[in-house]
């Protein structure tokens, strides 16, 4: 589970990272004293839970907060503050919990364990394709190198298939455009397709992709996108797309506008 915690006081994020450490050998804690700081680490790398302090001179929680959202919509956020004042304010980003300093383990441990219950995706999943401007892929939060451009654009394809099988033909129509599907083109496919389930294989998730007589799928259920969660309905999701998905591959463009449009009647 990784934990980040946001406050001003630098004795404040070291008791609590102490504290997140003592609930379970399994938690990775990061604080920061910097909002700044705090969401560029954020924006790149996985994050289950973000604990803030409210009153902070650069930005309070909860403007940090409904930052937090935009740029990661499921990641848990659990304010701990001094003041019970702000109680109302901080629910207006729905929180998972509030709780005030001088924090107790136990209740931390109870709001944390509260927390990911309602939120399993985060817990299960460790391998997230994004898809909203360019496509990546991690697994625990380390971005995946392929050794093949056209294997990473063909596990995109397949990711965009959303679970369709597609035969080579098909693939190569898409990779390869107008060129002809001869034997030349389909050994080196093969070699693509190869290179892609050693890569898949080296990170330990081969089993996200699915080899058939007919054709090769990708199992959706096996993996966070944010494509798939998009058209799931969720809203936060759905909130954080800015227009562009799968920005480098041109087949893409009938997917985006279609998430546009469903963008815009919302």
């Amino acid at each position: 589970m990784r934990i980040v915690c946001v406050d001003d006081e630098p004795l404040a994020v070291e008791d609590t990272m102490g504290i997140c450490k003592t609930l379970s050998a399994d938690i990775s804690a990061k604080g920061f004293i910097k909002v700044n700081e705090a969401l560029e680490w954020i924006q790149s790398n996985p994050v289950d839970i973000v604990l803030l302090d409210i009153d902070m001179p650069e930005m309070n929680g909860i403007t940090l907060a409904a930052r937090i959202k935009q740029i990661k919509p499921d990641t848990v956020i659990l304010f701990l503050t001094a003041y019970k004042e702000y109680a109302f304010d901080a629910f207006q980003v729905h929180p998972s919990g509030y709780l005030l300093k001088p924090v107790l383990p136990e209740l931390l441990q109870k709001e944390i364990d509260h927390a990911m219950s309602a939120h399993p995706k985060a817990e299960i999943l460790h391998i997230e394709a994004r898809t909203f401007g360019n496509f990546e892929l991690f697994v625990d939060g380390e971005p995946v190198a392929f050794k093949r451009s056209k294997s990473k654009e063909l596990l995109a394809y397949l990711i965009d298939r959303r679970g369709m099988s597609v035969t080579r033909a098909e693939i190569s129509a898409v990779l390869f455009e107008d060129a002809p599907y001869d034997h030349s083109r389909q050994k080196y496919l093969d070699a693509i397709i190869r290179s892609l389930r050693d890569t898949l294989r080296e990170h330990g998730i081969e089993n996200i992709m699915q080899m058939e007589r007919k054709g090769i799928r990708i199992i959706p259920e096996k993996l966070n996108c944010d494509m798939y969660r998009f058209y799931e309905g969720d809203t936060e999701v759905i909130k954080a797309f800015r227009g562009e998905y799968l920005e480098s591959y041109t087949w893409a463009n009938f997917v985006e506008a279609d998430m546009r449009s469903k963008t815009e009647k919302l």
